[in-house]
């Protein structure tokens, strides 16, 4: 007989019974869509002997014979009607085991009650019925063995009497292969329950794994989520003293100081900036998270766009003493302006960045319909393991230190995302201690460009005009009113919705100029919309935001309202400004 519970020799004992658990289902499973099969055969058999038997007899082993089908099939459905455990799905195996000896007997009997010596037919209609019995059976029974086993036995057992009894030599023959029978029937039956076992704990393991990257999943998701908020709280937060210290920066460098006033100033203009581009790096990435970056596609030629990219970042190579060298090209692609130019701005600033000697060369290559803009340069390096790695956020080789200077590893994870939002295709190729190539695929557009005009305005120019300024921060406040009325506006600050109305209604406001994250849950888009509602929908309006949220951005961006970062530039709020005059001096003229 074999061991009821055997099993493969890597399942861990906490795992074996809820194989076995399984192993038992799986049984009932097939046991419960073959469980006519022998009642079938029973009838067969009947209809065989029938006018060579007693039909009293054949009729009382008919009814024995089924009588076995029927009460397996009661046990199957108690194992259905109640998902089992491990200590009822063993007593329920047991119950099918003693159900399937008793079934044996019956079968065996057969073989001596209705066993005619002289007439083949009916010994080999008996024989075919129990190999296709036992042969059937096998894989139903690789689940728990010892089932067809104690079938089997008594079966083959009671079988071989007749054959025994005869005492010929192919008698004897006959019922030694019914007893080889039996044992290469062990056999198998040890081989299948194996491979069903491993077979259950396979699926079982996949199953876990499965489980085990779902939850893993969500724990990333969480961590992502988390680093999220917490990014766009701190940033925020960030961004409020920042912006400040910048509008006094500005107020101050238009004071009269002294040769080392104006040298400190500039140190802490320098710095000032250097902060606002790391937290800029934030809100780009934020935006690309948030998918709020829509491509205003155009006709587009790089080389002004090389020259200035060149302009602005040369002196950063010249500093390192390495080349920097950008190609003539006549090149006219289908892009946004303003989004190539971030991303062409962060592969050189990378390529810069990590090169201490050689040098970086821009250039682009046309293939047919397309431009291949390259950014080579003699660098470290980077290994074929960590290709992929480079683009991800936060991502720094060689940086163990976190050195300021080195950027906060957003850069090619932004210039990937914004790659994929324009469409264009970003690959790398690199050599450790060689360099490394960054290609950028464009479509060609054969399109003229339109002629891009220059909207810097001179600051010498006043503005002449009333503004409200809706901030919650007295520092922002305080530093908004210095500027713009060292600009020639006239200014009232609030630090809510409420305050802003009052005001508004002593003196109408010409612009107003809202933070979006005003206190007790209220925003800018909110405090604007009463105003219009109060003084007309044509009010003009800007928003600046310290927050990098997603939800926010999007939020932002739907009102429909321009909307400025912090901490902004005083360069680009004037210039925004400016834009906002000249919009509602066009719309009165229409």
């Amino acid at each position: 007989m074999t061991n009821l519970h055997a099993t493969h020799g890597e399942i861990q004992p906490t795992d074996e019974k809820r194989v076995t658990v399984e192993a038992i289902h799986q049984m009932a499973l097939v046991l419960r869509s073959v469980w006519l099969a022998l009642p079938v055969l029973a009838l067969l058999v009947v209809i065989g002997l029938w006018w060579q038997m007693d039909h009293a007899m054949l009729l009382g082993w008919f009814l024995a014979a089924i009588s076995m089908p029927l009460m397996r099939y009661w046990l199957q459905h108690r194992i259905f009607s109640n998902p089992p455990d491990f200590k009822s799905a063993v007593r329920w195996a047991r119950q099918i085991t003693l159900v399937g000896m008793l079934d044996g007997f019956v079968w065996g009997t057969a073989f001596i009650i209705f066993f005619i010596p002289d007439s083949v037919p009916e010994q080999v209609l008996f024989l075919s019925m129990l190999v296709t019995i036992i042969a059937g059976s096998i894989f139903v029974s690789s689940f728990w063995p010892a089932a067809l086993l104690a079938f089997s036995i008594p079966a083959l057992g009671l079988a071989a009497v007749p054959y025994i009894q005869q005492g010929t030599t192919v008698s004897y023959i006959m019922a030694g292969a019914m007893m080889v029978m039996l044992l290469s029937l062990n056999t198998m039956l040890q081989a299948a329950h194996r491979l069903s076992r491993e077979a259950i704990t396979l699926r079982f393991e996949n199953s876990d794994l499965v489980d085990s990257l779902r939850v893993q999943k969500q724990v990333a998701d969480d961590a992502n989520l988390a680093k999220s908020k917490f990014l766009a709280a701190a940033s925020h937060d960030l961004r409020q003293p920042i912006h400040a210290q910048g509008l006094f920066l500005e107020v101050l460098s238009r004071t009269e100081q002294t040769p080392h006033q104006q040298e400190l100033v500039a140190s802490a203009r320098a710095a000032s900036e250097a902060s606002g581009e790391l937290l800029n790096a934030l809100l780009d990435f934020s935006r690309i998270e948030a998918g709020v970056i829509e491509p205003q596609l155009q006709p587009v030629r790089l080389q002004p766009l090389l020259n200035k990219i060149e302009n602005e970042l040369a002196p950063q190579a010249d500093a390192k003493d390495i080349v920097y060298r950008s190609r003539e090209t006549q090149a006219v692609v289908h892009t946004d302006p303003l989004l190539l130019e971030l991303v062409l701005r962060n592969l050189v600033s990378n390529a810069i960045r990590y090169t201490d000697r050689g040098g970086v060369l821009v250039a682009c290559r046309q293939h047919g319909t397309q431009a291949v803009l390259e950014v080579w340069d003699t660098g470290i390096g980077i290994a074929q393991e960590d290709q992929k790695e480079v683009f991800r956020e936060f991502h720094q080789l060689g940086n163990p230190e976190r050195d300021r200077r080195k950027g906060l590893g957003l850069g090619l994870a932004i210039a990937d995302g914004l790659a994929r939002a324009l469409g264009h295709d970003l690959t790398l190729s690199s050599t450790p201690q060689c360099g490394s190539v960054f290609r950028l695929t464009l479509d060609i557009d054969n399109t003229t460009p339109s002629v891009q005009t220059n909207m810097t305005q001179s600051k010498s120019r006043l503005l002449n005009a009333r503004l409200l300024v809706i901030d919650d921060d007295e520092t922002v406040r305080a530093g908004m009113l210095h500027l713009l009325r060292d600009w020639g506006c006239e200014c009232d600050a609030a630090e809510s919705t409420e305050e802003a109305i009052a005001l508004a209604q002593l003196h109408r406001p010409d612009v107003v100029i809202s933070d979006y994250r005003l206190r007790e849950q209220r925003t800018g888009v909110e405090a604007i919309a009463a105003l219009r509602a109060l003084l007309g929908a044509s009010l003009p309006a800007l928003l600046i935001t310290g927050d990098t949220a997603p939800d926010r951005l999007r939020e932002a961006k739907a009102s429909g309202i321009p909307l400025l970062h912090k901490p902004v530039s005083p360069g680009k709020l004037y210039r925004r400004l400016v834009e906002l005059q000249q919009e509602v001096v066009q719309g009165s003229a229409d």
